[in-house]
């Protein structure tokens, strides 16, 4: 079974082909500037990497280049676009609707109920996967929803303090994010380290969250309603109390959607900063001696270690601290950041491990309590297979 992941922007298609017998990638790439004159095609199979430029007007025609691209008989890994079992989405928000499921007009129609709760993330995958359910009847979607690793969140992390039939009627609720990334930290941790841990997955990158992880399942997470919430992202706010909304109404004279719009858009890191929305760009800025980048900075970095306290106190402390995400990964300076002073609560790295870390690495000192790695995320291969899950068990027609 091969499965094709998709992850969507509104003018961008990035993919990952994986045969599911082995778990194998056997391409990935991306199209840029769909709907402009000019696109930009890459694709790289089996280490062959290839660039070409045409236009592409939707995300159909996007697909079927990417196909055209993967049944090329020179440089293809297939013999036929038939091979593909399925196309599969890391879908955001569904509201009432969770878990992996086929997509449906149903589906769709629940995805577009919180167009406003996610708003740079549901309408560019509405609009595609509408798109390509007309276009493309012959290849099954599948949408994993990000909030489906979060359905394990007791009660008492999941509810606000708000009238009760808020939550049940309206769903105004803490959902929790990132969840192909939080899974597959929970299963890659357990298979280097062992079952049973507590873990702190830290995924920090354009998009952040912590989430607390007890025995494979999120037991908390800093993401609630929606995905504007917890970390500041790199232009969307996180938390933010919500009686501020008049003020700053008052005070820009905007309307209140001008000011959402500006709360996930224009704000998180690119707001404090006034200039940057990529950490890479912000520790450059901070070095240069810029001290609205070093203000984002520590406020993202203080945020990082609110939650990272709250989530040790769910656990009762942690087995593994991970690091993942863009950030996580690559940023020595932000893992140094949130873990500094933090040997009272048994964390502790080794500056120089912290340094020198390339890919799965543990970082932490040998007498630290909590072991502290980094862990380079792998949301595709979580969502293709959730796919092929889905699909073994129900077969493989389209709904």
């Amino acid at each position: 079974m091969k499965i094709l992941v998709a992850n969507l922007g509104s003018t961008s298609f990035k993919h990952r082909l994986f045969d599911m017998t082995d778990e194998r990638q056997l391409a990935r790439g991306g199209i840029e500037r769909i709907g402009s004159s000019e696109s930009r095609c890459m694709i790289d199979i089996g280490g062959r990497r290839q660039e070409k430029t045409l236009r592409v007007p939707d995300h159909a025609e996007a697909v079927r280049q990417c196909l055209a691209q993967l049944t090329d008989p020179r440089t293809g890994c297939l013999t036929d676009a038939a091979e593909v079992s399925a196309i599969a989405f890391k879908a955001v928000h569904g509201g009432r609707m969770s878990g992996v499921q086929r997509v449906t007009p149903d589906l769709l129609d629940a995805m577009e109920q919180m167009r406003d709760v996610a708003p740079a993330h549901n309408p560019p995958y509405v609009a595609a996967m509408r798109l390509l359910s007309d276009k493309l009847p012959e290849i099954p979607l599948v949408a994993a929803f990000e909030t489906d690793f979060h359905r394990t969140i007791p009660d008492r992390n999941r509810y606000y303090a708000i009238p009760y039939e808020w939550a049940e009627r309206a769903l105004v609720r803490r959902y929790g994010f990132h969840g192909a990334s939080h899974r597959y930290i929970a299963t890659r941790t357990a298979e280097l380290l062992g079952p049973g841990l507590r873990i702190v997955s830290c995924h920090l990158g354009g998009s952040s969250s912590v989430c607390a992880i007890r025995n494979g399942q999120s037991v908390m997470s800093s993401m609630g309603f929606s995905p504007q919430s917890g970390l500041p992202q790199n232009n969307r706010v996180g938390d933010l109390d919500p009686f501020a909304l008049p003020v700053l109404m008052q005070h820009t004279g905007k309307s209140l959607d001008e000011v959402l719009a500006i709360l996930t858009s224009q704000s998180g890191l690119l707001g404090l900063s006034g200039a940057c929305n990529d950490m890479r760009d912000l520790v450059e800025a901070i070095a240069g001696g810029d001290t609205r980048a070093q203000l984002a900075f520590d406020v993202f970095v203080a945020d990082v270690r609110r939650y990272l306290g709250a989530c040790l106190v769910e656990l009762g402390g942690a087995d593994v601290l991970v690091f993942t995400g863009g950030i996580g990964e690559n940023q020595s300076v932000v893992r140094a950041a949130v873990s500094d002073g933090l040997e009272s609560l048994g964390i502790a790295i080794d500056p120089e491990a912290n340094r020198a870390a390339k890919g799965e690495a543990k970082i932490s000192v040998p007498q630290s309590r909590t072991q502290v790695w980094v862990v380079p995320t792998n949301e595709e291969i979580v969502v293709a297979r959730q796919a092929a899950k889905l699909l073994s068990e129900k077969g493989p027609s389209p709904c």
